[in-house]
């Protein structure tokens, strides 16, 4: 009985790893992946599985039933794919469950504007589409875990799929200039490089902010490089949470911490410099923005 117990643990822990690239894309949180991985094993353990020909489709299977469980859960619990107040989006470093670190790392892995478009779909339509498009799993094994056709499984994963690429994606392909220059932005601020930083910016840039990003009784304005690349100095932290996504078609930057959507930063580029930032957290103004994941 050791000896079969050994076996599996060793068999799940090879497992592991990709058990919990599987739950993080569902849940778009690190704790509740974590949870629902642990919970997985406890199944197993108490299951039996010595005689289970093939494991790794069978803890992929008890995995998404507890994904989609939870999901389910998670639906009935808001109205909104924001809840009645968006995430803080200057939380200090640490807050929270989980690791923040590690799930910085898994975040950026993923992309924060996927997570983002990810947390909109419903329970169904996201397992389907992270089963299938990132994961590789047949829609006929799908199929049983939703009680649907393999046919109509196939259908959830199509509307998921346009829903993450955009329906009214441009034809065009976005500029490369915006694109080069947010890329830029991004690696600057997690850098820490300022003079980098102030070389992308024009020397009359303006950023403006709505109340709730640092919060201030009033939006905020901000004139000139320097001061600029100050303030976004002192949001490194946040960078680590934040992902190039396209907001109403343009490449921009998304927030996201535990899945959901917390701060969007769109540019304006004139002459490969940055001209313009506009910075927005309000939950209202979020929803009004049409994110899509990048490349899709």
């Amino acid at each position: 009985m050791d000896g079969e117990r050994d076996a599996l643990t060793t068999a799940f822990e090879a497992e592991r790893p990709r058990l919990r690239a599987v739950a993080y894309r569902m849940l778009g949180s690190l704790a509740e992946a974590e949870d629902a991985v642990q919970e997985t094993w406890l199944r197993a353990d108490r299951a039996g599985v010595a005689e289970v020909g093939n494991l790794p489709g069978w803890l992929t299977t008890v995995l998404s039933r507890i994904c989609l469980n939870l999901l389910r859960s998670r639906t009935t619990r808001r109205e909104d794919p924001y809840g009645d107040q968006a995430p803080e989006p200057v939380a200090p470093d640490g807050d929270g469950e989980g690791d923040p670190a590690r799930e910085a790392v898994l975040a950026d892995e993923v992309g924060p504007a996927l997570l983002v478009v990810l947390d909109t779909l419903g329970p169904a339509e996201r397992l389907a589409f992270v089963l299938h498009d990132l994961f590789a799993v047949p829609f006929a094994e799908i199929a049983p875990l939703l009680e649907r056709t393999p046919a109509a499984t196939r259908q959830l994963a199509g509307r998921a799929r346009r829903r993450v690429r955009g329906a009214d994606a441009p034809a065009a392909p976005e500029p490369a200039r915006q694109r080069k220059a947010v890329d830029a932005f991004l690696a600057a601020t997690r850098g820490g490089d300022f003079t980098a930083l102030v070389s992308l910016l024009a020397p009359d840039v303006v950023l403006r902010a709505d109340a709730r990003v640092v919060p201030t009784p009033e939006p905020v304005t901000v004139r000139g490089a320097e001061r600029v690349a100050r303030g976004a100095m002192a949001a490194m932290g946040r960078a680590r949470f934040t992902g190039v996504g396209l907001v109403d078609g343009a490449a921009g930057l998304v927030m996201a911490r535990g899945g959901r959507l917390a701060l969007v930063l769109e540019f304006t580029v004139a002459d490969g410099l940055i001209s313009a930032v506009e910075v927005t957290a309000d939950p209202e103004s979020l929803a009004a923005l049409e994110i899509t994941a990048p490349d899709a």
